[in-house]
C-alpha cells in the first residue's frame, strides 16, 4: 500500500515539476482571459472599461490539485485628434498555486495596445507586454524517494538528498502580439491573433548551476474567435486556440451557442449554451449568461477522458465574470441654427 501511494506521489511530483519548468497557465475558456492569450487584445472588446476575473480549480481528487487565479482591467483611450486609430491600457495579476509543495506562480503585467481602424468593418492592434513576476515552492512539504526504506516505510529523519539554491526565483515578464479584428456587425465578428510570451529568456532554476541552462521557454499562441449571427434570436460562436512552449503544446477548439432571451433595451439577457475539447483528453461543456450588455458570467467543467482521469474523478471547474462599462460619448459639435 504504502509503495503504490509512492509510485502515485511520484508521477504526480514529475507532473508538477514538468509544469512548472516548461508551462504557464492555462484556461479552458480562453476567450474569456484575454490577456492571457495576447496582449493585443488589451482594449478589443464592445464598451470602453472592462473588468475580469478567472477562477480554475482543477485535480483536487489526486495528488497535485492546481488552482489558477487572474484578475484583469483594461480600457479603450481614444485620441481627440484621430478617428483611425483608438489605445488600450491594462493591468492583469495571475497566481497560480500546484500540488503538496505549493508550487506558485505571483505575476503582476502591465499592457498597452494600439489599433488601427483599416476600413469600416477591418481593424489591426498591435500590443506590448511587461511585468513581474514570481515563482516558488515549499521545500518542507515535500517527501523524497530517500526517505522510502524498503521493509520499512516512509522515514521523515531521512535526508532528501537534494540541493536547492532557491526557493524563489523572481523575473522580468514580456510579450508581444498581432490581432486582426473583421466586424461586420456587433454580433458577426472575427478575431484571428498571434501571441509571443517569455520573450526576454528568464532564468527560472532553483539551482544556481543550471540557471543558466535553463530558461523559461517562448510560449507562442495562436487562436481564432468567431461569432455570427443566425437568426434574430440565435448567434453561433466558433473558438479555437494553439499553443507551445518548447515541448509542450495543447489544442482548444469548441463553441457556443448564443440564445437571446430578452432584447428590450435595458433588459438584454443572452444565454450561452456550449461544449470544448482539448486535445490533451478532456472534455469541457460550458454555458455563461449575459445580462444587460454589462455583467457577464460563464462556467465550464473540464472532464478528463484518460484511464487515470476516470480513475481518480480529475475534474476541473472553471468560472469567468465580466463586467463592461460604456461611456456615454459627448454629442458632436453642432450650431444651433442655421447660417445662411
Amino acid at each position: 500500500m504504502i509503495y503504490k501511494k509512492f509510485i502515485l506521489f511520484c508521477i504526480a511530483f514529475n507532473v508538477t515539476l514538468l509544469t512548472l519548468s516548461a508551462q504557464d497557465l492555462h484556461y479552458s475558456q480562453f476567450y474569456n482571459a484575454p490577456l492571457a492569450v495576447n496582449p493585443a487584445l488589451t482594449g478589443i472588446f464592445n464598451g470602453d472599461k472592462r473588468v475580469s476575473v478567472s477562477l480554475r480549480d482543477q485535480w483536487r481528487t489526486v495528488s497535485v490539485p492546481w488552482f489558477t487565479m487572474s484578475l484583469g482591467y483594461d480600457m479603450k483611450i481614444y485620441p481627440k485628434k484621430s478617428n483611425k486609430t483608438f489605445f488600450g491600457a491594462g493591468a492583469h495579476f495571475n497566481f497560480d498555486r500546484q500540488g503538496d509543495s505549493n508550487l506558485s506562480l505571483l505575476n503582476l503585467n502591465l499592457s498597452g495596445s494600439v489599433t488601427r481602424i483599416l476600413t469600416e468593418n477591418h481593424l489591426i492592434t498591435g500590443g506590448l507586454m511587461l511585468g513581474f513576476a514570481n515563482r516558488g515552492f515549499d521545500f518542507e512539504e515535500l517527501t523524497w524517494d530517500n526517505q522510502f526504506v524498503q521493509g520499512v516505510g516512509f522515514d521523515q529523519t531521512i535526508g532528501s538528498g537534494e540541493n536547492f539554491d532557491f526557493e524563489n526565483v523572481s523575473f522580468l515578464e514580456s510579450a508581444l502580439g498581432l490581432n486582426y479584428r473583421y466586424q461586420k456587425t456587433a454580433r458577426t465578428k472575427l478575431d484571428l491573433g498571434i501571441g509571443a510570451f517569455h520573450l526576454i529568456n528568464a532564468n527560472t532554476d532553483y539551482v544556481e548551476s543550471n540557471r543558466y541552462k535553463q530558461k523559461l521557454p517562448i510560449r507562442l499562441s495562436l487562436y481564432g474567435i468567431g461569432t455570427i449571427q443566425l437568426t434574430e434570436r440565435l448567434d453561433l460562436q466558433l473558438d479555437a486556440l494553439y499553443q507551445r512552449q518548447d515541448a509542450y503544446e495543447e489544442l482548444l477548439f469548441g463553441g457556443y451557442v448564443d440564445i437571446y432571451l430578452d432584447q428590450s433595451r435595458g433588459k438584454e439577457k443572452n444565454l450561452h449554451l456550449g461544449i470544448g475539447y482539448r486535445t490533451s483528453g478532456s472534455l469541457y461543456p460550458k454555458l455563461a449568461f449575459e445580462w444587460q450588455k454589462r455583467f457577464f458570467i460563464a462556467a465550464s467543467w473540464d472532464i478528463e477522458l484518460s484511464q487515470f482521469g476516470r480513475d481518480h474523478q480529475a475534474f476541473g471547474p472553471e468560472v469567468h465574470f465580466n463586467y463592461l462599462i460604456t461611456d456615454v460619448k459627448p454629442p458632436k459639435i453642432f450650431k444651433v441654427c442655421p447660417i445662411f
